[in-house]
């Protein structure tokens, strides 16, 4: 769309609440440059009167960071699921329409919740604990090339997106999805991570883990971040394999 055009056109999946029908309203809003989605729904919540000219209430979405980092303003937009303050007005086609993620509960409009994701995390215990009681010093070294693909699985911002692309994250399934997978990878690693390294795997060949997934690879082309997903899958089914006959034979180098 170019500078000339002077309106922009957004088609809203609205519910009251998680139990009421979804419906369509459309809205038009004054067109400025370099404007994304949330600028626009900001002027929607300015100005709540849809295309027919009625007045009805604001629209209702989650956002934070405004810099593609918090992953909390993530939404299905014209059909994919990605960050809406990333989203600009310019590269989309109207009417743009915006639906909230379906793979978790709709609260209300754009909103989710996201606490399915957040649980799986503390499933696969997504984190290096620590005693923080006193000064511990300096932390363990990495190898730099350890650190740098480190790096990569640690820029998981939790936005759900490659959870709402896969086909095997949904309401039937307990699969705890890609993110929740890579994260164990990444905590795995951490010298002082790693030692929970065992029940993190433990974790994951249960039910609703690693053998959940189907390898559609939708995960990875899908997340804002680049993250190799499908990569980190591929690792852990090795470390799964490994663990997996180490709980069978017993052996006193579960944490390596």
């Amino acid at each position: 769309m170019g500078e000339a055009a002077k309106t922009v056109i957004i088609e809203v999946e609205r519910r009251n609440s998680t139990n009421d029908e979804p419906y369509f309203e459309k809205f038009e809003v004054p067109y400025r440059a370099n404007m994304n989605v949330i600028s626009a729904l900001m002027e929607i919540r300015r100005n709540p009167v849809n295309m027919e000219g009625k007045k009805t209430t604001p629209v209702n979405w989650d956002m934070a960071c405004l810099e593609e980092v918090c992953g909390a303003c993530s939404m299905v937009i014209n059909g994919k699921a990605r960050q809406s303050c990333t989203a600009l007005i310019d590269q989309l086609e109207q009417p743009i329409r915006l639906q909230p993620m379906k793979t978790f509960p709709v609260v209300r409009d754009l909103v989710i919740d996201r606490s399915r994701m957040f649980e799986s995390l503390k499933k696969v215990k997504a984190w290096v604990p620590i005693d923080g009681t006193h000064d511990l010093g300096e932390g363990p070294r990495m190898p730099e090339r350890k650190r740098q693909w480190a790096y990569e699985l640690s820029k998981c911002i939790t936005c759900g997106v490659c959870l709402e692309a896969c086909p095997n994250v949904n309401e039937k399934s307990d699969f705890i999805g890609p993110a929740p997978l890579s994260q164990v990878r990444l905590f795995n690693a951490h010298p002082t991570g790693a030692m929970n390294r065992d029940e993190r795997l433990n974790a994951i060949m249960g039910e609703g883990g690693l053998g959940s997934c189907s390898n559609s690879q939708n995960c990875v082309e899908s997340c804002p971040k680049g993250i190799p997903l499908t990569t980190s899958i591929a690792a852990l089914n090795r470390e799964t394999t490994v663990q997996m006959f180490r709980n069978f034979f017993g052996s006193d180098r579960m944490v390596d």
